[in-house]
């Protein structure tokens, strides 16, 4: 039996409408339906294709972060602050309320992440970021442990004052250590040349404009090997 377009295409959109109730009853993925014509329909499934992310980085142990004072910073400024992180550690392994899951440490340009792994260290639960040009100091020379880094960071309060705190991960090695010291130190000399570049820093006064983030970290390059 002859039925006009108009008829055709009604009858397949409320056949069609009938079929996606169905798929909703049964919790399954909605296809995306793309019109072409009433005799020809295509449909493309939106269920969404898990991948497993990677990142690259250095498997460390997160300790901790502890607010200092003072704006100049010099070697062993770090040294009492990762004492404290350090016996606040070994405190809290005796107690058993130390969390088992370890992190990762990616340094780039521009921004440092610190993934925060599951206990089965294959996926990031939560990850903190750091601004490098915020970044006033770095080193992996430490008495108290070889293997550990750390970095004093320039946080911005809410009511827009600062704070310096100094952060610390543990690392596998000392030569890992090193490695993340001289990971951040090319970081920075990476985020300051495209900064002035791109005018964000002014040549004539680079030196007096970021003076407190471009000194410091590469001041700690002899100490860090």
């Amino acid at each position: 039996m002859w039925q006009p377009a108009s008829e055709r295409l009604q009858h397949f959109q409320t056949m069609l409408k009938t079929k996606l109730n169905v798929l909703t009853l049964r919790k399954e993925p909605l296809p995306t339906v793309i019109f072409h014509e009433p005799e020809a329909i295509e449909l493309c499934s939106t269920t969404p294709h898990a991948k497993s992310r990677t990142h690259a980085g250095y498997k460390v142990t997160y300790l901790g972060k502890v607010t200092i004072s003072g704006t100049q910073f010099l070697s062993g400024c770090t040294e009492s602050a990762v004492v404290g992180l350090v016996e606040h550690r070994a405190l809290a392994q005796q107690q058993g309320t130390c969390p088992a899951s370890g992190s990762l440490l990616e340094i780039r340009p521009f921004q440092v992440r610190l993934h925060h792994m599951d206990d089965r260290g294959e996926a990031s639960v939560t990850m903190d970021t750091y601004q490098v040009a915020r970044i006033a100091y770095c080193t992996a020379d430490h008495s108290v442990k070889p293997n550990i880094f750390a970095w004093i960071y320039r946080e911005i309060n809410d009511d827009l004052s600062f704070q310096m705190d100094c952060h610390a991960v543990e690392c596998e090695s000392k030569l890992e250590a090193k490695k993340l010291a001289h990971s951040m130190m090319e970081a920075f000399r990476k985020t300051f040349h495209s900064m002035r570049s791109d005018g964000r820093i002014h040549k004539s006064g680079s030196t007096d404009d970021f003076a407190e983030d471009s000194s410091t970290p590469e001041d700690s390059t002899p100490d860090d090997g």
